[in-house]
């Protein structure tokens, strides 16, 4: 495929790479940011341009990798008769397109991306597509750099996007405020490594319902208080450690 990536971020970044290790041509990238359009179309071998300038429409598909509420905007400049436009976010319809073309959809990478990453773990694919010929399409195209591609309706989609947010991006917070507690208290955080890990990887086998431990689990009062005790000095801390005690005790 023949291929315009609109956006210049971590999304942008890292599909534009799985593209072309695949064989697909990037032909163009548009940013609202020109400099930024240059350094990832530098990458790409390829042209650039910022929402004020023109567009390739000599492309296959169009890619739309942007934060959520900048796909509003897009109909308002962006008109591409027939060609096939996706968007890349979970949690926004993809009608958002139909004013832009007759033939939208959807290619959400159901993975945390970072533009630095230097290899790529395995991303599923939630796809949609206003015709069966468009989500048939999609699928072929997402097949050739995904091994799990599913189809999944608005509805779907953003419900797993909300399970995302609380897997990922919520753990990961808490992995911040267990580092900021290390640091202060003068102890090494990345002795927690290996446990984060095994934690992570039993449920790939389990359900994490099942391999529930730990002193709220058994409720053991003593060693709760003993840890309530510890974080008097980390009020935000003590709070999400009392309300996940709680959530867990009532599981």
């Amino acid at each position: 495929m023949r291929i315009v990536i609109i956006g210049s971020g971590n999304v942008a970044s890292v599909l534009g790479r799985l593209f072309v290790k695949n064989n697909h041509e990037i032909l163009q990238v548009v940013s609202r940011n020109a400099a930024h359009a240059q350094a990832l179309a530098a990458e790409f071998d390829c042209g650039f341009a910022d929402y004020e300038g023109a567009i390739n429409k000599e492309a296959d598909l169009y890619l739309v990798a942007v934060v959520d509420s900048a796909l509003y905007d897009l109909n308002n400049n962006l008109h591409l008769g027939n060609k096939l436009i996706l968007h890349t976010a979970g949690s926004v319809s993809k009608d958002v397109l139909k004013q832009i073309s007759i033939n939208y959809g959807v290619l959400y990478p159901l993975q945390s991306l970072r533009k630095e990453m230097e290899y790529t773990r395995e991303i599923p694919f939630l796809i949609d597509g206003n015709t069966d010929e468009t989500i048939t399409l999609i699928k072929d195209f997402a097949g050739t750099f995904s091994g799990h591609v599913v189809k999944a309706a608005d509805d779907e989609r953003l419900k797993l996007h909300v399970a995302a947010v609380v897997v990922s991006n919520f753990s990961n917070h808490l992995y911040a405020m267990a580092e900021k507690f290390c640091i202060k208290e003068n102890v090494d955080f990345k002795l927690l490594l290996p446990l984060i890990k095994e934690t992570a990887g039993r449920i790939e086998y389990i359900s994490p319902a099942e391999v529930q431990t730990g002193p709220a689990m058994r409720k053991d009062v003593f060693t709760l208080d003993k840890h309530l005790r510890v974080l008097s000095d980390h009020p935000a801390l003590k709070y999400i450690y009392l309300k996940l005690t709680d959530s867990i005790m009532k599981s």
